[in-house]
């Protein structure tokens, strides 16, 4: 079974706390212990838990927080922007990051093209060294400075973007949930079509998700998303969303993050309150209203702004993502059903965007 996690702010994680993404989690967790709580909270997510559960594909983030965001932290600068070129600053070095830990880790590769997909998925074989792809993903457009500048970032290894985190220059987020992509949003979905990138409407507003939906020529998916019909919230997806990504042969990854996965939970709620059953929960959703399990996956954007305090109680480190696996069989999904919502859907995804490049 080859495991996808379609979101991870790894670079962010690691550049903006200092984190060491190269020794173990339990390494790490030690050497934060005496922080009464981390702003981040307690880590979950480093290189060798990855490989350790056998991920074999994750989409790493370039997030760069706007100074407008950045009021629980104030005095931590690192990665927030106030300007184009600031935001453009900081997710290269985010970038150069990804690019660093492939040249200094053995078993991690940066995969832009079908080629490289195929190593990494090829190296998951019995008898083989498993691999651990990294997908670039720009969570939040403002880093690309003028739509012609996406170029410059595709050259560079990026192959997804999400127009908007909070509102950009390109098109209105789901936070304040007002108004759809701009003019030059609209630039920036032709250069990206024409580039063969692929476009996330997560965080996306409401109007302007759909307007992607329409308009967008190019591979179309929602990397971090869960659905509204359970957890209420401009954040996660509607059926109508849902039906209209399922309709462009898109997938959505659902997130761990408990507030996300069952309604009314709040962070004074203890860990144990919310389960992996939470998380079937969604992706049953997903898969009864489409019919299928052709189009849900995983996203979990472990690390995200929140930590081990605040995920389902059986997951300790990414390591335990496979842990969804017995949940779906339990709730009647075959093997197929199962491989598709593990990682398979992501693949065929990423293998038609790639064959389009």
């Amino acid at each position: 079974m080859f495991i996808v996690d379609a979101h991870l702010d790894l670079a962010y994680s690691a550049l903006r706390y200092g984190r060491d993404l190269t020794q173990d989690v339990e390494t790490v967790r030690q050497s934060e212990s005496r922080q009464r709580r981390h702003p981040n909270g307690v880590i979950t997510t480093t290189i060798p838990d990855l490989l350790e559960g056998k991920i074999g594909l994750v989409f790493g983030t370039l997030f760069v927080m706007p100074e407008s965001g950045n009021r629980s932290e104030p005095d931590n600068l690192r990665l927030v922007y106030s300007d184009r070129d600031g935001a453009y600053r900081a997710a290269g070095k985010e970038l150069d990051y990804y690019h660093r830990l492939a040249d200094e880790v053995e078993r991690v590769r940066i995969v832009d093209d079908l080629d490289g997909l195929e190593e990494v998925v090829a190296s998951h074989k019995d008898g083989e060294t498993p691999l651990l792809g990294i997908v670039p993903l720009m969570e939040g457009a403002d880093p690309i400075r003028a739509p012609e500048e996406v170029e410059e970032w595709y050259e560079r290894g990026v192959r997804i973007v999400g127009p908007a985190w909070d509102d950009t220059q390109y098109a209105a987020g789901a936070w304040r949930g007002r108004g759809g992509f701009t003019h030059e949003g609209r630039e920036l979905m032709e250069i990206m079509a024409d580039l063969g990138m692929i476009l996330d409407i997560t965080h996306l507003s409401e109007e302007a998700s759909l307007e992607a939906l329409e308009r967008y020529e190019g591979a179309i998916v929602a990397t971090h998303a869960n659905a509204r019909a359970l957890v209420p919230g401009a954040r996660q997806l509607d059926d109508n969303q849902l039906r209209r990504l399922a309709e462009r042969d898109g997938v959505v990854g659902i997130v761990l993050y408990n507030r996300f996965l069952k309604k009314g939970y709040t962070p004074s709620d203890p860990k144990e309150s919310v389960t992996v059953d939470d998380v079937v929960a969604h992706i049953d959703h997903v898969c009864q209203l489409l019919g299928d399990a052709n189009h849900v996956g995983i996203g979990s954007d472990l690390d995200g702004g929140f930590g081990y305090e605040d995920i389902p109680a059986e997951i300790d480190t990414a390591a335990d993502l496979a842990k969804i696996a017995p949940a779906l069989r339990e709730r009647g999904y075959d093997e197929e059903a199962v491989a598709n919502v593990m990682g398979e859907n992501w693949l065929r995804r990423l293998r038609t965007a790639f064959s389009e490049d």
